[in-house]
């Protein structure tokens, strides 16, 4: 069967109105994670309307991210704190990995989670994360949480592999390569077909590449806050 691609073009909207919709806050033409959950917002289309709509969804000096085929063009009661592209990556083959042992994570492990997204920065992880897909991870031999991934957006036929880091006093240990091959392994094993986001200049990217994935294409990330 072929699949859809087209719907990754505007993930956000395709999760939130298809496996994520329970999560969905939604306002006319726009639509939005609860602020807990994520910063991840969308409009059905860019126009006025849409973001007058996500402006009565988002709260004074809170921040919303918008992934977009393409480029924005944000009204003046908007400020736009980052406009930039990042590469949308999609994995159809066997992913190549090293299996470790893994833990699944629960809301009990959401502190340790939040320290290490805190020092490694892998993008917005939030106390509710977690609520969005199953999350991994590796602890050392102590028992302390120092690698982890998991699965962000589920549309349709895809599923985002998102928040993946590993401390930096255990890194070159593969552990994000073991941890993103078994989810990879895990979501073709459903049939259904992992995707990523990534900056082009990240050097993970060739780490993805090795894994398995392929860029599909780039598209457009943007930050705003209300003025």
């Amino acid at each position: 069967m072929t699949k859809n691609y087209f719907v990754l073009d505007h993930p956000v909207w395709n999760a939130l109105t298809s496996a994520h919709q329970t999560m969905a806050r939604a306002n006319g033409l726009a639509i939005r994670y609860p602020n807990a959950v994520s910063p991840l917002a969308a409009l059905r289309e860019p126009t006025p309307q849409a973001f007058a709509d996500l402006h009565a969804l988002v709260g004074s000096g809170e921040i919303v991210g918008l992934v977009t085929a393409e480029p924005l063009e944000v009204p003046d009661d908007w400020k736009v704190l980052l406009a930039r592209p990042i590469d949308q990556m999609i994995c159809t083959a066997t992913p190549i990995f090293s299996p470790i042992r893994l833990m699944r994570l629960t809301d009990e492990d959401v502190p340790e989670m939040l320290a290490l997204t805190a020092v490694t920065e892998p993008g917005p992880f939030l106390a509710g994360t977690i609520q969005m897909g199953h999350y991994f991870g590796v602890r050392s031999n102590t028992g302390r949480l120092v690698a982890m991934a998991g699965q962000r957006m589920e549309l349709g036929e895809f599923i985002e592999i998102s928040a993946v880091c590993t401390h930096p006093e255990f890194r070159g240990n593969g552990y994000a390569q073991s941890l993103v091959g078994s989810l990879c392994a895990q979501i073709l094993s459903e049939g259904k077909t992992p995707i990523l986001h990534v900056k082009t200049e990240n050097a993970a990217k060739t780490l993805y590449e090795k894994i398995g994935f392929n860029v599909r294409r780039a598209v457009q990330f943007t930050v705003l806050t209300p003025q």
